[in-house]
């Protein structure tokens, strides 16, 4: 597993954690990453794009010289597509460029961009995001103590903390996230990534391939007959009254008499 050092906001070393392989070890796959961030841009856009089709535009619909005889170009409307401020053809219409990636692909882009950010060196676990205040200038100095060399700033933390989100949103390049809202584009997209110890530890469980059983799950006690439910016990209980039965009427019923043999009918004579 993973060590990495533990800081506090002062940049000071206060600890170690060790995170999970499967996590913050894989194995960085550029195929995920690339479906995950192409989803992500096309999940932002509003598609509200649209243009006027030959219906839709300003204009008369009378037909402005007869067909034939004039010499020129026949011509059905002044809205037509080949006429200036007339339609468009086959111009964009509002729609949803959203589609579904399955949640598989979303977790293993996870595990890839932050197992990218470890190998780098661009991760930094923080003990807690605890503000004294919500001052901006005074978290300014923090991040500074912590990293003085990039440029954008990836935070992350596992609930609400009013105090950090007041005093990061009017950063420029510094972005605020939860665990659950935690996105590959966003751990692409900023070189730093400073993550709370709490949320590390969230995020190894989370993304973890191999999930661990939980303790308080019952426990079965091998060599303890489970009981016969009452549906199984009247259907094998059936079969056996039947069996016990049939004899019985074989034997209550009388047996048919042999009949005599037909005389022969006489001849007329």
């Amino acid at each position: 597993m993973p060590v990495v050092d533990v800081k506090n906001l002062e940049g000071k070393k206060v600890g170690q954690v060790e995170l999970s392989d499967e996590v913050f070890a894989a194995r960085v796959n550029p195929h995920l990453l690339h479906e995950t961030v192409r989803h992500y841009l096309n999940k932002a856009r509003a598609g509200t794009h649209k243009t006027k089709d030959k219906g839709e535009v300003s204009g008369a619909g009378r037909k402005l010289w007869r067909q034939k005889g004039t010499g020129r170009a026949r011509i059905g409307s002044i809205r037509s597509p080949l006429w200036r401020h007339g339609g468009t053809v086959h111009g964009p219409r509002p729609r949803s460029y959203d589609y579904v990636v399955p949640r598989q692909m979303l977790s293993g882009a996870l595990r890839s961009a932050l197992s990218s950010k470890l190998k780098e060196e661009k991760l930094t676990v923080i003990e807690a995001w605890a503000l004294e205040t919500h001052k901006t200038k005074a978290f300014r100095e923090q991040l500074t103590n912590l990293d003085d060399e990039s440029r954008t700033i990836l935070l992350v933390d596992t609930g609400e903390n009013e105090n950090l989100g007041k005093a990061s949103r009017n950063l420029e390049g510094v972005k605020l996230v939860q665990t659950i809202a935690l996105e590959p584009y966003d751990l692409l997209r900023h070189d730093r990534l400073m993550i709370s110890r709490p949320a590390a530890e969230k995020l190894s469980r989370s993304l973890a391939v191999t999930k661990t059983k939980r303790a308080d799950a019952p426990v079965q006690i091998a060599g303890a007959a489970a009981k016969p439910a009452a549906s199984e016990t009247k259907s094998a209980a059936k079969p056996k009254a039947e069996k016990a039965a049939r004899p019985a009427k074989a034997a209550a019923k009388p047996k048919a008499k042999a009949k005599a043999p037909a005389k022969p009918k006489g001849k007329k004579e």
